[in-house]
C-alpha cells in the first residue's frame, strides 16, 4: 500500500532506524542523511518517512510531506552553511534513481555546473 513502509527498500529501513545512517536532521515526517557515495563535498538525502516511489507520486499523494521534503532540504542547507546549493528529485531509472522511495539531492559545497556531469 502507498504511504506504507516497504519491507525490500533501504530508505524505509534507514527512516525506521534498522539501517545505520550519518542522520543530520529529522522531523516528524523526514529524516535526513549523508549520502554514501557523495558527488559535492555536501551531499545530503532528504527523504519522507512515507514510501512512495518518487518525488511525483509523493507530490500527488501527500503534497503536504513533499512540501516538508523541500522545506527540510532548505534546513539542511542553513545547517550545512552553503551559500549556492542543489536540489535534485531524480524520478525514474531513466533519470538516475536507483533507489525507488522519493528523496531530495542537497549538493552543495563547490560549483555545480549545468548541465551537470
Amino acid at each position: 500500500m502507498a504511504g506504507e513502509p516497504q519491507d525490500d527498500c533501504l530508505f524505509c529501513k534507514i527512516a525506521e532506524g534498522h539501517v545505520p545512517a550519518t542522520i543530520v536532521r529529522e522531523t516528524q515526517t523526514t529524516v535526513a542523511f549523508r549520502d554514501i557515495n557523495p558527488q559535492a563535498p555536501t551531499h545530503v538525502l532528504v527523504i519522507p518517512k512515507v514510501h512512495y516511489e518518487n518525488a511525483a507520486t509523493l507530490a500527488a499523494a501527500e503534497p503536504a510531506i513533499a512540501a516538508d521534503v523541500l522545506t527540510e532540504a532548505r534546513s539542511v542547507a542553513q545547517d550545512e552553511k552553503l551559500d549556492s546549493y542543489r536540489i535534485v528529485f531524480n524520478t525514474g531509472a531513466g533519470a538516475g534513481q536507483t533507489v525507488f522511495h522519493a528523496h531530495a539531492h542537497v549538493l552543495g559545497g563547490r560549483g555545480l555546473q549545468w548541465p551537470p556531469g
